[in-house]
Parts: C-alpha cells; structure tokens; sequence
C-alpha cells in the first residue's frame, strides 16, 4: 500500500466507513469500468479515484471530457431499497451539503449535476449492476480547464468558486464519505426528498426548455415531487418526467 492510499485508508478508518479496495491512479479508460470489473471479481465494496480519463463518459453515454488535475471517482453501492432515481438526488444533495463546501453557493441541475450560479463543476453518473447494487461515478473540475471551455453548457471549477486548500485525499474521502450518507437517506425511503431538493434546485422557477425520448416541451420548471420525477407547468397543465435533459429557455 503506497502512502496516499495508505493515507486516505486512515482518514476513512476514522469515519468507519472503509472500502473493502482503495485504488488511486494518475490515468484510467474510465472509474466506472474500473469498478464494475472489481465487481465481476466479488468485490463488495470498493473506491477508484483517478486524475484523468481516456474514455471517461457521462449521463446517456456522453462523453465526459476528463483532462488531467481534476477528480474522476467511482465507488460500489448496495442499497436495501430497489434502485430508482432518487438515489443520485440524494447523491447530489450529500455532495454538495459536504463540509468542505460550507462557504460556497451550490446548487444541482436535475437529475444529476453539480451547478453553482457560474454553470456546471461536477456530476453523478449511476449505473446500476442489479436491481440493489450500483456504481457511482462522480466527476469534479478542481481547477479550470481550458478543454471544459468547449462544451455544450457553462462549465466553472472549485478553483473559480473559491475554494482552493483543499488536499485532494481529503476531498476523496469526503466524496466517499457523502455517497454513504446518501444511501442510507435513499434506504429511508429518501424522506421530504422534494423539500430538500427544490431548496437547491437551479432554473427553479425559471421557463425552460426540456428534451425527453419523445420531443421537447417548454414551460416553467417547478422543482421535484417526492419520487424524484420533474415537474413542469405548461400552458395547459402540469406534466412530470422521470427522465429528460433540462435547460433553460433562453439559452443554447
């Protein structure tokens, strides 16, 4: 065991909550595959955590684009619950409440990103494995990339928000610690879940455009209902989607 894995093996030791595999790399094809490999081999819990990616990926099979410096981080979950949505909700909302984040403004943009007023800095990718076992995937620009600067949606960093002496361990632990909390919300039913999202929800409020498998609508985007699904106010009525991407109206 190297000091940094040795290192963080203590940090999460103390929190009770180490992974049965700690595995930190400087490049990967993807974390994700990483863990579903360990996961093939009977490993029951397990935390990649690499510096880049060459075939990093995002919701819908996207592709992520993971230049070198940032955190690319997948663990295994079990959950006593069926999988369902929700449960990258409550990852979303244990993310970003993170102690380390306490004097930043954060938000998330539904289903699974990590936002903030000056655009995108993190998202979740769940892939299930089982109907109660999944791999998480979480992706986080520590700093300003100028590769980020071409994609489809504002992207900003940790770095541009201010936060800038965290050591990288610390937040690994930190992201492994919150995806455990997560699943124990999710294990509870994921109790008052509309509550505790719509008070981060960005757009809320807001008139949006939103691309689902059979076209796109346009309206007012409300928040969440308590199962997770989206909820948007047309000019005729209020539709729900548990699936879609969401942007707002006036943007490209």
């Amino acid at each position: 065991m190297d000091t940094q894995t040795r290192q963080l093996h203590q940090y999460l030791e103390q929190a009770n909550c180490v992974p049965d595999v700690i595995l930190l790399k400087q490049s990967t094809t993807s974390t994700n595959d990483d863990l579903r490999e360990l996961a093939t081999q009977g490993v029951q819990t397990a935390l990649v955590c690499s510096e880049s990616q060459t075939q990093g990926r995002g919701q819908h099979k996207r592709a992520w684009v993971s230049p070198q410096g940032n955190i690319y981080f997948s663990c295994l979950i079990h959950t006593n619950n069926v999988l369902d949505g929700r449960l990258a909700l409550e990852i979303a909302l244990n993310l970003i409440h993170m102690p380390i984040f306490k004097d930043l403004e954060l938000s998330i943009k539904w289903p699974n990103d990590l936002y903030s007023t000056q655009g995108k800095w993190g998202g979740i990718l769940v892939e299930p494995l089982s109907n109660t076992q999944a791999v998480i995937g979480v992706g986080i620009n520590l700093r300003s990339q100028p590769e980020l600067t071409q994609l489809d949606q504002q992207t900003t960093s940790l770095e541009e928000l201010g936060l800038t002496d965290v050591p990288r361990l610390t937040m690994i632990g930190e992201i492994y610690k919150a995806i455990q909390q997560a699943a124990q919300w999710f294990n509870h039913g994921s109790p008052n879940l509309a509550q505790r999202f719509n008070h981060v929800a960005i757009f809320k409020n807001q008139p949006i455009i939103f691309e689902h498998q059979n076209g796109q609508i346009t309206g007012q985007y409300l928040g969440i209902q308590n199962d997770g699904a989206l909820l948007i106010q047309t000019e005729t009525e209020i539709v729900h989607f548990y699936q879609g991407r969401l942007r707002l109206a006036n943007k490209g």
